[in-house]
Formats: structure tokens, C-alpha cells, sequence
């Protein structure tokens, strides 16, 4: 049997979704743990409606789609999988599937149909297929605790993370194990603008130029709880820094206005002109709030609140009003400030609040690299959707920065960043047996051994 399905999501989504692959075949969510499971249950999909081996319904299509042959030199994966979860705009779901890439892109996915001769054939009957994983708050790319924050000055546009990225470290070797296949390497926190960082692919072999997406990749912006603890000064409180911060605004905008060239400025007006995002860290409620104000009321820029933690949960609807997408992370939950006495699920709070795109990150080394997956593992014990925890470290993060269009999911065109788990990628008893990044094996198993 061939199936095509979607997931039946909880009331206040938009409309009911019904396979376009399956008729009238729909799965229920089963793996909805609680804060007293002891075990983490599956990803699991129960059937309500059966279908054709053919792939449901197909009234209206002409003929199968075809897999396109090998051009001479070209080099091409074809995988049949037990589950392919696409974390596409239909949420699709093939049990069985197959995904075929060519020329590093993905060149098919659906229910299993003939594959040309020349493209390895990879037999995954038992096993998930699952979009590399986009992390965008990362310092791994140094190979260590290493990284660029210069804090002589706490206003830093001019600077990037770039130069100290050493390209296919163990840490980025352990990522692609673990299933990360994109991240958002940063400076760090010691100063309120440390400069901006790259975003890459988490190569386990070649070079920068190998590994590369984007450089600039975005804007590094620490607003509070941290470039406020290094000292007593004016200039360290958190008025002095957002002074700082927007009087650098100011500048870059007065220059682009007047056409006036200033190297120190020329990528900070490119954030302002919205071509490249901005990532926020920042805490506690009156850090988000802030955060929100100035990077998206009084400067309408893409702009990413990353961590939220603490308390900042208490302005989460704020944050939602304003379509100001969420990065969380480390702290997923907070018992600090809570008057109540219970820890509150600080993911579920954002994830339910409305607001787009919501996410996750690591922080890493603060969490393991190779633990990203259980972010979203534990967002969902605490009572976060789980597919949506899936969506949190696949799609949205991509979306959030502007690279939907390329990873996050496994549509056709899109890089063929593919991950291969043993089971459900939520449950921490599942580990990744194979990964694909722009077409080509990272990671192997089977030949490599046990790397996270």
C-alpha cells in the first residue's frame, strides 16, 4: 500500500486538510506526550482511511510522473523509505515514499515509481526520511569556545564572524551526524552589536567556499543579559545600550538617505533596506518587549527574536501582534519567574501564541550540537505539538531568515539536504543512519560508525 496523507491539525487551523495523493485519507497526531509521560511516544500516524497502492485517487492526472535520466557526469541518490516526512506547505506524508536528487537538488518526491538506471538505489524499508535540521543560533563553526567578539567597542557593524570559521570541525562533524545540515554560525554576546554571521552547510568534508550559503548571513544583535554584565558603566546598562544601538540605526539609515559610503555601515543599511534578517538575543520580559520596539515598530527590519527566555514568555502575545518570529533556546522552560510554583513550558507558550514562524536553537556549545533534535523532543513532553516541533527546527527557522525557498523541507528544487533516522526523529531512542547534504553523503553509519 501506497499512502499519501496529511496531518489532521487541532481546531484553529486553517481548514481541514484532505490528501491531494489519498482520498478522503486522513492521520490523527498520536504522539502528544504530557508533563507526567515517562515515555516519549512516537511520531506515530494511525490510518483512519485506507487507499490504492497506486497512491490514492488519481482522477484528472494523465500519467505517473517520470524521474528524468542521468545526463553523462551527473550524479544521482534514489531513496525508498518506510516514511518521508516532506514538513512541506500540505504537510504530506508517504508511507512509503521515495526521494530521488540529482545535480545536488531534489528531483522527486512521492510514492515509489521507477527509477532510471544510473541513480544509486538506497533501500531505507524500515526507516524515516526527515529534512536536514536549520539551527540559527550557533557558535560551533569555530571548532571549539573560540569565537569574534571584539568588546573593546560595544558597537560592532563592521565586523564578521566569518574569519573564524574553521570549515568541516569535528563539532560540524558531529552536527551533520545528528541530523543538523544548516546553521547560523555568530558572534558572541559580550557586546550589544558583535557583527554579523554566516550561514553555511554543516559539511563533514571540503572547505569554506564548499560549506557556504551566505556571508553576510545576517545581523548579530545581543539587546540584553549579557553585554550588560561585563561592567558597570552608563554605556553597559540596558538604556545605554539601546542608546548605542540607535544611534548606529540613525547612522545607517542618514547614510543611505544621502548616499554617503561609510564601510563600517555599508552591511548594517542592507539589514535596513530588509535584505538581510537581524537575530536578537535577548531575555526577560522587558528585553523581548524592547527587542520588539525597536527592531520592528520604530525600525521595520526582518527581524528574529532569539531566546526569549526567563520571563520573556509573559510578553509572548506582544511578540505575536507584532509578526515578530520567535528563535528559542537554550532554556525551553522557566521556573524562575513563575508565580505559581510550576515550571512553565516557555516553547509551548510561544509556539501557541500565533506568531509566525516559531523556532529553536541550541546556543551551541551552551546545548550539544548533536542535541538539537531534543529541543523539539522536549518541547514536546512539555506539551508542544509535536509536528510543529518538527516544523520548529526544519521549516520555520528557514523561513524565518529568508531560506525557505532553498532548505527546511523536502520539495522538489530544494537542496537535497536529506536526513535518515531509524524511527521517529523526536523520540530519543531514534538515531540517523545516513545524510545527504547538496546531494552528497556527509555521514554513513553503516561505514562511519556511531559519531554523536
Amino acid at each position: 500500500m501506497v499512502v499519501e496523507a496529511r496531518f489532521d491539525f487541532a481546531p484553529g487551523d486553517a481548514g481541514e486538510k484532505q490528501s491531494a495523493g489519498c482520498s478522503q485519507s486522513r492521520f490523527a497526531l498520536a504522539f502528544k506526550p504530557t508533563l507526567s509521560a515517562m515515555k516519549l511516544s512516537s511520531l506515530a500516524l494511525v490510518l483512519l482511511v485506507s487507499c490504492q497502492a497506486t497512491g490514492g485517487d488519481r482522477d484528472g492526472l494523465s500519467e505517473e510522473p517520470k524521474i528524468a535520466e542521468l545526463a553523462a557526469g551527473e550524479q544521482g541518490v534514489a531513496m525508498f523509505c518506510a516514511r518521508v516526512l516532506t514538513v512541506d506547505d500540505e504537510d504530506r506524508i508517504l508511507s512509503p515514499g521515495l526521494i530521488v536528487t540529482r545535480g545536488g537538488k531534489i528531483e522527486y518526491v512521492g510514492p515509489p515509481i521507477e527509477v532510471p538506471a544510473g541513480y544509486e538505489r538506497r533501500d531505507y524499508k524500515e526507516l524515516w526520511a526527515v529534512p536536514g535540521m536549520v539551527d540559527l543560533h550557533t557558535h560551533v563553526h569555530t571548532g571549539g569556545w573560540g569565537d569574534v567578539n571584539a568588546a573593546t567597542n560595544l558597537i560592532n557593524p563592521e565586523l564578521s564572524a566569518s574569519v573564524a570559521m574553521v570549515p568541516a570541525n569535528p563539532l560540524l562533524q558531529r552536527a551533520a551526524s545528528s541530523g543538523v545540515t544548516t546553521l547560523f554560525g555568530i558572534p558572541g554576546s559580550a557586546t550589544s552589536m558583535g557583527g554579523f554571521g554566516l550561514l553555511y552547510k554543516a559539511r563533514t568534508s571540503g572547505g569554506y567556499e564548499d560549506s557556504l550559503i551566505a556571508d553576510p548571513g545576517g545581523l548579530k544583535v545581543a539587546q540584553t543579559h549579557n553585554p550588560d554584565r561585563n561592567g558597570n558603566a552608563v554605556m553597559r546598562s540596558w538604556a545605554g545600550l539601546g542608546w548605542l544601538l540607535e544611534q548606529i540605526n540613525d547612522d545607517a539609515i542618514a547614510a543611505t538617505e544621502s548616499g554617503r559610503f561609510d564601510p563600517q555601515l555599508e552591511n548594517l543599511k542592507r539589514v535596513h533596506s530588509g535584505e538581510l534578517p537581524v537575530l536578537i538575543h535577548c531575555a526577560g520580559a522587558e528585553g523581548v518587549a524592547n527587542t520588539v520596539r525597536m527592531w520592528r515598530i520604530n525600525y521595520p527590519t526582518r527581524s528574529i527574536v532569539s531566546h526569549g527566555s526567563f520571563d520573556g514568555w509573559k510578553v509572548a502575545d506582544f511578540v505575536a501582534e507584532n509578526g515578530m518570529p520567535v528563535n528559542h533556546g537554550p532554556r525551553i522552560s522557566d521556573y524562575y519567574s513563575s508565580r505559581t510554583g510550576r515550571v512553565e513550558p516557555t516553547a509551548v507558550i510561544y509556539s501557541e501564541s500565533g506568531g509566525p514562524n516559531f523556532s529553536l536553537n541550541t546556543d551551541s556549545q551552551i546545548v550539544p550540537q548533536d542535541e538539537f533534535f531534543l529541543q523539539a523532543s522536549m518541547s514536546a513532553r512539555q506539551g508542544a505539538d509535536s509536528y510543529q516541533m518538527l516544523r520548529a527546527v526544519t521549516i520555520h527557522p528557514a523561513r524565518a531568515f529568508g531560506y525557505g525557498d532553498r532548505v527546511g523541507s523536502l520539495e522538489v528544487g530544494k537542496d537535497a539536504d536529506i536526513v535518515i533516522w531509524s524511527g521517529d526523529p523526536l523520540d530519543p531512542r531514534s538515531y540517523v543512519e545516513f545524510v545527504l547534504i547538496d546531494g552528497e553523503a556527509q555521514y554513513d553509519k553503516q561505514l562511519d560508525g556511531q559519531w554523536s
